[in-house]
């Protein structure tokens, strides 16, 4: 069985590159997503409507916080998010993931100051 970590780092590469159909594939069938801007949603809602929004994105791994007697494991990096507009925003990113028995993504609640990003995707929806 791949290791929550393992399917951390995979998580980051996968977004990192875009790959939405791989990311899709690291959730269980009731995998959700919790995000500061786009609210509470399925996982490939959210990573859908992540990547229309987006034309680039950049990852740069801080740290992985992992406690052995838990579900749960978390990623820090900083994420530079170009939106389709070609506006851009920086910021640190916490996600923690929470994994079921069978070490798939059961929950991903993203944390981050959304100030400059919620002004910006404003802007694209108009």
């Amino acid at each position: 069985m791949t290791t929550k970590k393992e399917i951390a780092i995979k998580y980051l590469d996968y977004l990192d590159k875009g790959d939405i159909e791989n990311i899709i594939k690291l959730f269980n069938e009731n995998g959700f997503v919790d995000s500061p801007i786009y609210g509470i949603m399925k996982a490939d809602e959210f990573y859908y409507k992540l990547n229309n929004d987006t034309s680039n994105s950049e990852l740069l791994l801080k740290g992985i916080f992992e406690d052995n007697d838990s579900n749960k494991l978390a990623l820090y990096f900083g994420y530079k998010w170009t939106l389709k507009n070609k506006e851009e925003v920086e910021f640190d990113v916490v996600d923690i993931i929470e994994f079921d028995s069978f070490n798939m993504i059961n929950k991903l609640k993203i944390i981050y100051d959304t100030v400059l990003a919620r002004a910006l995707i404003k802007q694209l929806k108009k």
